[in-house]
């Protein structure tokens, strides 16, 4: 029994079962994990098959979020199925997710919250901020999503009647709705009419929205009886003489197991971003820098059964990576910089826009500002400390960034700012501060982190002494006294020796999430951050040579 750790066979049953607790979803036998990466077996034809175990309508392989909802809905249908699943237990990566359903229109949840919006002006966001060629299915995910949020209601997910009104990436308030894209972010608020769309399974402060939301369904799925198979990786494909799928070959606890389809295979098998040869010739600077966020059975053998076969693939340079600098919220108000010092992207960009802007600049590396009044450490990641600096000209020649070239783009934003309007990017306004350069920290890189498909590569910490939230400090100089922890308070602007901070924004890397605070190099990325310090002698003399800045050692990638 899975709960108990010992995974052990079961024939398919069609009663009951309790469903697994949600942290015991991922576990995978090791005796049936046979589909290594980048190896399925070549399709071969009925002749070769020995003999059919089973025989049903439909195959699903695997059990996720997309494997249940296809087996539900093909079993309601009338159809014979039968659910393959490599792990000894349903839920995938999507039980290690947030929950978050990306669905719009005028759903329920938006309704009764008082959002307006409409299938429409959905379209219009969609169609302005992706760049999929296949307008047919953008409007049909468009013109269902109402359709599609009221099914997974019905199966039993819970979505809150709660409206987080932040910014952030996720939340663990239990808030159903929130703003996950880029809705109010110039030039696609002007698109369209920005509306919250992230629609959140609730969760709690222990536990991701993915793992309520996939026990509720796969309680479902128990319900309603669908068989499956357990431990039971599929390794290879069937087809005949003309081409069509008619069954599979799998592996179970080392025995081969062979089912014949009679209507079809679908292959519902995950992401490919812990393939490190696919990663590679899909997205190659991520799998370069990034570190994959998944589940060991993201291997990409569903992809390449389905190219076993002569399937197609399309969007395979498709990359969720982060780089996200909130929360907390604050740090939007800094600006990110790349290391010829100039800005390239509105900052309050959503994460994974960011992470991209960040991918395409010189070394893929870029720097987040901020000053003392919003200074703290992202939420998201590992930002490390690097340095401070007393003059913008002094950080110039810290971080390698062409003389006055930071010092020009400090004056134009804090020209926009006072007329209120960022000209050069539209920063939307309630992100709009200046940044007072009295004395400048520069932080150091952050780690880079990939999502589904992407993958960055997360930095192992730096040797030093140990600090709050596991980072850890190296004294470049004397330090008096710790740097102030995120949500600390820090000097205010107007308190003599002010300080601006810089930090690393964040690198991307091959499919995962990239923190962007402050420096990114490499695979890394930092903020700056100011602490009193001895002076450069070590003695402590006046006020403002004891403000001399320290470091954080920045991560070391893989």
């Amino acid at each position: 029994d899975i709960r108990s750790g010992q995974a052990r066979s079961r024939r398919i049953a069609t009663a009951p079962r309790t469903p697994f607790a949600s942290h015991h979803f991922l576990e995978i036998d090791s005796t049936c994990n046979d589909v290594g990466v980048g190896i399925v077996d070549a399709a071969i034809g009925p002749d070769g098959v020995p003999g059919w175990d089973h025989e049903v309508d439909v195959v699903v392989v695997g059990l996720g979020a997309a494997g249940v909802s296809a087996a539900l809905e093909a079993h309601r249908a009338g159809a014979e199925v039968l659910v393959l699943e490599r792990a000894s237990g349903g839920g995938g990566a999507s039980a290690a997710s947030e929950g978050i359903f990306y669905l719009g229109g005028g759903t329920t949840l938006q309704r009764d919250l008082g959002v307006e919006d409409s299938p429409d002006n959905m379209y219009a966001f969609m169609r302005a901020v992706t760049t999929t060629p296949d307008d047919g299915a953008l409007r049909l995910f468009c013109d269902q999503a109402v359709e599609h949020f009221d099914w997974l209601e019905a199966q039993g997910v819970h979505f809150e009647r709660a409206l987080f009104t932040g910014k952030a990436v996720a939340v663990r308030t239990g808030a159903g709705l929130l703003t996950t894209g880029n809705e109010k972010v110039w030039p696609f608020r002007e698109v369209a009419t920005p509306a919250p769309r992230g629609h959140q399974a609730e969760g709690s402060e222990q536990e991701r929205g993915g793992a309520p939301a996939m026990r509720a369904l796969l309680a479902t799925f128990e319900r309603e009886g669908v068989p499956a198979l357990y431990d039971t990786g599929v390794v290879g494909l069937v087809r005949n003489s003309d081409g069509a799928v008619v069954g599979v070959h799998a592996r179970r606890h080392g025995t081969d197991v062979w089912v014949r389809a009679r209507g079809g295979v679908v292959l519902a098998t995950g992401s490919f971003n812990l393939n490190a040869e696919m990663t590679a010739a899909s997205f190659p600077t991520f799998a370069k820098y990034g570190q994959p966020l998944g589940i060991d059975t993201n291997d990409g053998a569903g992809v390449q059964l389905g190219q076993s076969v002569g399937g197609a693939t399309r969007g395979m340079d498709g990359v969720i990576a982060t780089a996200s600098i909130y929360p907390p919220a604050e740090l939007i108000k800094g600006i990110v910089v790349n290391n010829r010092g100039e800005r390239f992207v509105p900052e309050d960009a959503y994460h994974g826009r960011l992470a991209h802007f960040v991918e395409r600049q010189p070394d893929h590396q870029a720097f987040l500002i901020v000053d003392e009044e919003i200074f703290a450490y992202p939420e998201k990641g590992s930002h490390k400390l690097v340095d401070g600096y007393e003059t913008v000209a002094e950080m110039e020649e810290g971080l390698g960034v062409p003389a006055g070239a930071l010092t020009a783009t400090l004056d134009e934003y804090n020209r926009d700012v006072a007329d209120g309007e960022d000209h050069a990017f539209h920063k939307y306004h309630d992100w709009l501060k200046p940044l007072h350069p009295r004395h400048l920290r520069h932080q150091q890189r952050l780690p880079l982190h990939r999502a589904r498909r992407a993958g960055h590569r997360r930095g192992r910490p730096g040797a030093g002494r140990r600090r709050r939230h596991g980072r850890r400090a190296v004294r470049r100089r004397r330090v008096r006294r710790p740097l102030p922890a995120a949500g600390q308070r820090v000097r205010q602007r107007d308190e003599p020796g002010a300080r601006l901070l810089v930090g690393p924004a964040g690198r991307t890397a091959r499919g995962r999430t990239v923190p962007l605070t402050g420096q990114c190099a490499g695979a890394d990325c930092s903020i700056a951050s100011d602490r009193p310090a001895r002076s450069r002698n070590g003695s402590s003399g006046s006020r403002r040579a004891k403000r001399m800045p320290t470091a954080i050692t920045p991560p070391q990638t893989q």
